[in-house]
C-alpha cells in the first residue's frame, strides 16, 4: 500500500486493492487447505514465510514513508465523536463477526463445518467452500490490521507486525475458541485479546524487559491450549480417568 500509495495513486483505491488482495491471498490459502488436503497449519505457515519474504524483496528492508494521504492516516491516528478511529473500526468489525456468526445461515455453516467438516458435506452444504471462505475472511481482516498499522506509523514496513500471529493465537484460544472446531464467541475473542493487551502494557508500567512478554505469551497459549484440550473435553477429570 505504501508503495503503490508513493506512486501517486489515490488512498481509497489503495485501500480498496489491498482489501481486495488480502481475500485474494486467503482464499489461495483456503484453496490448498480445502480442496487439496493440505494441513492448514502448513499452508499457513508457508503463506507467511512467503508473503513476509515478499514484503522484504519489495522494500530490501526499509520502511516506505507514506506521504500526502491525511484521509488515509486519519484512519490510524484520527477521531470520531472524540473516540480514536481504529478503534471505532475494531468496534464495528466485531459488531459485523457477532452477528454473521450468531444471526446468519453462513455463520451456522461455518460453527458446523469446523464441528464435523463430513457431517456439514453429507447435509448438503457446501463444506469445502465454507472452509476456503473463512481463510479469505481472514485475508481480509488480516490486510484492514496491515492498513491500520500503516496508517498509524505513516510508513510501510516488512518488519511491522511480527510475532503478532502468538498474540492472535493466544487470544482466539484464551476466549474459548475450541481448537477442535465446533466452539467459539467473538466476544469472547475479544476479551481474550484484552486480555493479553492488559498483561502485555501491565509488564512494561511494571519496567519488566518487554522481551519478556513473549515468555508470557507463549506460557499463556501452552496453558489455555492444555485448558482447551482437556479440561473442556467431555468427562474429564482432575487426577482421575475418563469415564
Amino acid at each position: 500500500a505504501a508503495i503503490i500509495m508513493a506512486m501517486g495513486y489515490p488512498w481509497p483505491t489503495v485501500v480498496i486493492g489491498m482489501i481486495a488482495f488480502g481475500a485474494l491471498m486467503g482464499i489461495a490459502q483456503g484453496w490448498f487447505i480445502a480442496y487439496q488436503g493440505i494441513p492448514a497449519f502448513i499452508v499457513t505457515l508457508a503463506g507467511l514465510s512467503i508473503l513476509r519474504g515478499f514484503a522484504l524483496w519489495l522494500t530490501q528492508g526499509y520502511s516506505i514513508p507514506i506521504k500526502d494521504a491525511p484521509g488515509f492516516f486519519w484512519l490510524g491516528r484520527g477521531e470520531f465523536l472524540g473516540l480514536p478511529v481504529p478503534a471505532l473500526i475494531a468496534v464495528l468489525v466485531t459488531v459485523v463477526g457477532y452477528v454473521v456468526i450468531a444471526y446468519t445461515k453462513y455463520g451456522r455453516q461455518v460453527v458446523a463445518v469446523g464441528s464435523n467438516l463430513e457431517a456439514a458435506r453429507r447435509v448438503g452444504m457446501p463444506a469445502k467452500w465454507i472452509v476456503a471462505s473463512v481463510y479469505m475472511v481472514s485475508g481480509i481482516a488480516c490486510a484492514l490490521a496491515g492498513l491500520l498499522i500503516a496508517a498509524r506509523l505513516g510508513s510501510g514496513s516488512s518488519n511491522a507486525a511480527v510475532g503478532f500471529e502468538l498474540q492472535v493465537i493466544a487470544a482466539v484460544v484464551l476466549g474459548g475458541t475450541s481448537l477442535m472446531g465446533g466452539r467459539g464467541s467473538i466476544l469472547g475473542t475479544v476479551l481474550g485479546t484484552l486480555t493479553i493487551a492488559v498483561i502485555g502494557n501491565g509488564l512494561i508500567l511494571m519496567h519488566i524487559s518487554p522481551f519478556f512478554t513473549q515468555i508470557v505469551t507463549g506460557a499463556i497459549i501452552l496453558v489455555a491450549i492444555w485448558l482447551n484440550t482437556k479440561i473442556f473435553t467431555t468427562n474429564f477429570r482432575f487426577g482421575g480417568k475418563k469415564k
